[in-house]
């Protein structure tokens, strides 16, 4: 089935079910009236939201208009928001960047951060940010979001875990990156909110591209309306959805509604590298990996970071071309100070 949440409703919005299709979606209030309403009782809720979707799929003309500009993220906050980097030829290029060295525990042990949960943006809402001076950047993800799991749970209780699918835009800002790091404390100011696209999916959604731990289609970004990447999320990540999330409670439990990211979706190329689109290859998931294969090559990158008024989508299609979680669309905006 197909979720998403409407920004009617108060904070945390309004739940609907959504045509497979993406055009015609149902609040279902008298099943949970949010997300996390029905997370947190989902061995209830799921056969009754499984039915609702079914119901609408089944009638052609019922339900209203599904508008993705008037969703939220479909957690419009979350109780925890733990990002992973399962693919470490974008950790290894991002690295280089900035001139560091990659250990080689990082091939084995997840990286993992934790990303701040309270105010996501919309999917189609712009990315505010202060100054360009920042090194705007997106990131193309893909995310589960879970139940409940257990402390130290293993990979296959993790597994039995995962109830939905996002894709998931994690903004960085890459100039503000080096300087936080290097206090030797992670991110925190250099990771600002994230988005997610305007639908969540049950894993069956996925047919056969979800085999349990990996989503096995390529993630389309497109930037300012050119083609930027499209690399299979399934390809070259090196951990494993239930790896993550058991990596996540490794110390702790966690609740259910925790959202759990892959890190930027990357592939690499006859063992190096990528290529971007135009030239063959299937490109990035951010701006940063470009620039270090063009620093790579000439000694300097010469793609910018996003500027005011530069647009990214994301986007994820199954094998027959239907959008799976609708579109990411956002523009990049200069912060107006709150007055008063």
């Amino acid at each position: 089935m197909k979720l998403a949440t409407l920004k009617a409703g108060g904070r945390d919005g309004t739940l609907v079910v959504v045509s497979r299709d993406l055009t015609r979606c149902r609040p279902v209030p008298e099943i949970a009236r949010t997300l996390q309403a029905a997370l947190d009782d989902w061995e209830t809720t799921a056969p009754k939201l499984d039915a609702a979707f079914r119901a609408l799929e089944a009638d052609p003309a019922g339900g209203q208009p599904f508008d993705p500009r008037a969703c939220a993220s479909p957690l419009p906050r979350a109780y925890q928001w733990a990002d992973g980097s399962a693919y470490v030829n974008h950790v290894e290029l991002v690295r280089k960047a900035r001139g560091a060295e990659m250990p080689s525990s990082f091939w084995t042990d997840p990286l993992m951060y934790q990303g701040g949960s309270d105010t996501f943006l919309a999917p189609t809402d712009p990315i505010p940010a202060v100054t360009e001076d920042w090194g705007i950047d997106f990131e193309g993800e893909v995310a589960v979001v879970t139940g409940d799991v257990p402390l130290a749970a293993t990979p296959e209780q993790a597994r039995a875990a995962i109830r939905l699918l996002l894709l998931v835009n994690d903004v960085s800002l890459r100039n503000l990156i080096p300087a936080e790091l290097n206090k030797g404390f992670g991110f925190f100011q250099s990771k600002p909110s994230s988005a997610f696209a305007p639908v969540a999916v049950t894993p069956d959604e996925l047919g056969e591209a979800w085999d349990g731990s990996r989503v096995h289609l390529p993630l389309l970004s497109e930037l300012n309306g050119k083609p930027f990447g499209k690399p299979n999320a399934g390809i070259d990540m090196t951990f494993d959805f239930p790896t993550l999330v058991a990596h996540a409670a490794k110390t702790r439990p966690l609740g259910a509604g925790c959202i759990v990211g892959s890190g930027t979706v990357s592939n690499k190329l006859d063992g190096g590298p990528g290529k971007p689109v135009d030239q063959g290859g299937v490109g990035y998931s951010c701006i940063a990996e470009i620039r270090m294969i063009e620093t790579i090559e000439t000694g300097k990158p010469a793609t910018p970071f996003m500027r005011f008024g530069d647009r990214i989508r994301l986007e994820m299609l199954d094998a027959q071309g239907r959008s799976v979680f609708g579109a990411i669309d956002q523009v990049v905006a200069r912060h107006q100070p709150a007055q008063g």
